[in-house]
């Protein structure tokens, strides 16, 4: 069984900064793709930024030059740092890793249960 278990979360003003953790952990293969969702009230869950394990990087348009996405693959732990905050940046957001859990080329998607991202203006 994998566990995702995000950290970081919190209340900060508009135009502060949150730097968000999520660690991987249980019995897998290896880690492919990492990545940071965000879901609003009343919004589909949506795409923040995904790394993969090479360190490529993807990012909504509307983090691009805010949000930093990291990765440490020893840790099984991926990051997102998220400056220059706005109140639009309020949602829960989820981490997701792709995870081949045996030697197989199968890969499983995992998500953790969320932090919650407060940003008043």
């Amino acid at each position: 069984q994998v566990q995702l278990v995000e950290s970081g979360g919190g209340l900060v003003q508009a135009g502060g900064s949150l730097r968000l953790s999520c660690a991987a952990s249980g019995s897998f293969f290896s880690i492919n793709d990492m990545g940071w969702y965000r879901q609003a009230p009343g919004k589909q869950r949506e795409l923040v930024a995904t790394i993969t394990s090479g360190g490529s990087t993807n990012y909504a348009d509307s983090v691009k030059g805010r949000f930093t996405i990291s990765r440490d693959n020893p840790k099984n732990t991926v990051y997102l740092q998220m400056n220059s905050l706005k109140p639009e940046d309020t949602a829960v957001y989820f981490c997701n890793a792709g995870v081949r859990t045996t030697s197989s080329l199968r890969v499983y998607a995992y998500w953790g249960r969320g932090t919650q991202v407060t940003v008043s203006s």
